[in-house]
């Protein structure tokens, strides 16, 4: 008998929570990153962790979105079974825009009933609403939509708590181990599972079907304790619409930029340029804050913007990868989709479907 039933490449937000989840049902499981606990070579590292199924619903598959919603729930039962305190948040999320940009808005509300089928998540706020569920925000927006079922996490809390909740399960984590050649897993495990996000991509599109590619986002984060914000809060905006996510201790992570391109270099000037402008414009005790960091992560996309699993029996791989900007938001679902997989297999069940996951290729 081999050592582990399972050995997962790649110990990012999916490859982590996968093994922990793996761990919790008995399944023998070894997890290789090339990274440590910490998790800062990860996508997740650089991340916002907003759990916004909602918003997101105006540009993400319907599918996604029903991912979203599950796991948030999922997020909830995690939470309560990880022993290392990790900041998680549903206080909603507002959207605001300035006055010029009400056009903007009514898009918004269409697209977002569209995706809801014809019922309206969002509650419309007037400026009173906003000064008194947002005392910094008021008399600065006239008018904003509410989100109530959303919320948010601390990314690098979270993956830290869940690098611990592994190996407390009893997952074997081998930290600063990259593996190159998915091939000399199979000497310790019986299955393999590559969750190497953006670092699978040679792997995956040798597989054929849809290809992987690398979307670069970029995100600050900022030192402003003169502000004080209950939730996140989204700015439209034509040009650089933006998000703002209050952590503990005065900590802002901010966002705005996706771009179709694997170009991981630093933030650009003129993306800093249009991000600080805009976050300078949501609040002006903004200028005053500190940078402690800008970040760049490639997130792991398909051609459709939604994950899929591969599970190829004959090579006893399971593939799973295009989280797209959507990592936190769906990776429990996506997870549990796995592991239902991971079960299956084991059991010498030929697996049809994955859970609720929308998109599954099974090899012969």
């Amino acid at each position: 008998m081999k050592p582990y039933q399972v050995a997962i490449a790649g110990g990012g937000l999916l490859g982590r929570l996968t093994a922990w989840r793996l761990a919790e049902q008995g399944i023998r499981t070894v997890l290789y990153d090339a990274g440590s606990p910490t998790g800062e070579n990860s996508a997740a590292y650089v991340a916002a962790a907003m759990l916004a199924p909602a918003a997101e619903a105006v540009d993400g598959a319907p599918e996604v979105i029903a991912l979203g919603y599950s796991s948030l729930k999922l997020w909830r039962q995690y939470l309560k079974r990880i022993n290392s305190p990790v900041f998680f948040q549903e206080n909603g999320s507002l959207i605001v825009w300035h006055n010029q940009d009400a056009a903007l808005k009514n898009r918004f509300l269409q697209h977002l009933e569209r995706a809801h089928n014809g019922m309206q998540p969002a509650q419309q706020w007037s400026a009173d609403d906003i000064a008194r569920n947002e005392p910094q925000l008021g008399g600065r927006f006239s008018q904003g939509l509410f989100l109530p079922e959303e919320g948010q996490l601390d990314n690098r809390q979270t993956i830290a708590a869940l690098a611990e909740a592994a190996q407390q399960a009893g997952v074997d984590c081998r930290w600063h181990a990259p593996v190159d050649n998915l091939d000399e897993l199979h000497a310790q495990a019986d299955w393999v599972i590559d969750c190497r996000g953006i670092g699978a991509r040679q792997a995956w599109n040798q597989s054929g079907g849809t290809r992987l590619r690398g979307i670069r986002g970029e995100v600050a984060r900022v030192i402003a304790p003169e502000v004080k914000l209950n939730r996140p809060v989204r700015l439209l905006h034509p040009r650089y619409p933006l998000y703002v996510c209050p952590k503990e201790n005065g900590l802002y992570v901010i966002g705005a930029t996706q771009i179709d391109s694997e170009d991981d270099s630093p933030v650009s000037v003129r993306s800093s340029l249009e991000l600080f402008s805009a976050l300078y414009a949501v609040h002006p005790a903004f200028g005053e804050g500190r940078v402690l960091e800008t970040n760049v992560g490639l997130r792991p996309t398909l051609v459709h913007d939604r994950p899929e699993i591969r599970c190829h029996a004959e090579k006893q791989l399971i593939e799973a990868n295009g989280l797209f900007r959507h990592g936190f938001m769906i990776s429990p679902s996506v997870a549990e989709a796995v592991v239902e997989t991971v079960s299956g297999v084991l059991g010498g069940n030929r697996p049809e479907t994955a859970g609720e996951l929308p998109v599954l290729y099974c090899g012969n």
